[in-house]
């Protein structure tokens, strides 16, 4: 085998071993990436003028919500 197709090889050795670490001691990616999603959409609600009917507010608990849900999500899965 060329030694260009054996890094390649042990690269994706390492990549799958990596992941498969991260799962096994909890680790959520997505979920940590849509907490932080939810997080910047909260500050930016908080930025926007509150004379929106109600909706910003509502938005506001609806997020707050959200994050709760998925901060659960994580600790059910071990990682949190």
């Amino acid at each position: 085998m060329k030694t260009s197709a054996i890094r390649k090889v042990l690269l994706g050795v390492a990549i799958t071993t990596s992941i498969g670490i991260g799962y096994a001691i909890g680790a959520q990616p997505h979920m940590d990436e849509s907490l932080a999603m939810l997080q910047s959409a909260r500050a930016e609600l908080t930025k926007a003028t509150p004379n929106k009917g109600g909706h910003r507010e509502r938005a506001l608990g609806l997020i707050d919500q959200a994050m709760g849900e998925v901060r659960a999500g994580i600790a059910f899965a071990g990682g949190g």
